[in-house]
């Protein structure tokens, strides 16, 4: 694996709480990811943002098995960074009632259990009647939030207080699109490398 990493708005956050928004892109050969720093919920901008771009053929997508795609990009997104306070990521922590692992899971576990993660997931895994939904702005379609390390409640407030006015908060939409720029960057320059 190749990866190129920037980092931008050099702020220190060490001393504050941190709040990672992750989120990553896939595409012919090459993953990227963006993480959004932010040191407080109600964030209208970030401290930082931080974007890897890897050479990576994602696994295939399955049913429960999502984390299989994204979580090594994920990892390496955060390697050789300070773990944050809390994450919050684009995908389900657990995958039923039972406590079934998923992508957030996953994470928590590989980061020894020592940083909160709180998973907002846009579509919903099927048959969901675990996670706690969270309707924001004027969306009739929620937001279905589970976390590790606090309690469902509590995530749901959280996701609830992010800021911006619509379905999808603010610093998770802008993840989303750096992660996709980068991958687009990548692909671009991958095919004209001159």
């Amino acid at each position: 694996m190749t990866s190129r990493q920037s980092t931008s708005n050099d702020a220190n956050t060490s001393e504050n709480q941190t709040i990672a928004i992750l989120d990553a892109a896939y595409g012919n050969g090459f993953a990227a990811g963006a993480c959004v720093l932010i040191d407080d919920v109600a964030s209208a901008a970030p401290l930082a943002t931080r974007l890897i771009v890897l050479a990576h053929e994602a696994a295939d997508y399955r049913a429960g098995e999502f984390y299989k795609r994204e979580l090594p990009v994920l990892l390496a997104l955060l390697d050789g960074s300070d773990a944050p306070d809390l994450i919050i990521i684009d995908g389900y922590v657990h995958l039923g009632a039972d406590g079934r692992a998923g992508l957030g899971a996953h994470l928590h576990a590989a980061l020894g259990g020592r940083v909160l993660i709180i998973g907002a997931a846009k579509t919903p895994f099927r048959g969901d009647d675990w996670s706690s939904p969270v309707l924001r702005g004027q969306s009739t379609r929620p937001l279905h939030v589970t976390a590790a390390g606090m309690e469902s409640g509590d995530a749901a407030r959280i996701v609830r207080s992010l800021h911006g006015p619509y379905r999808i908060p603010a610093m998770c939409k802008l993840a989303d699109k750096l992660a996709r720029e980068a991958l687009a960057d990548a692909l671009a320059k991958a095919a004209d490398p001159a």
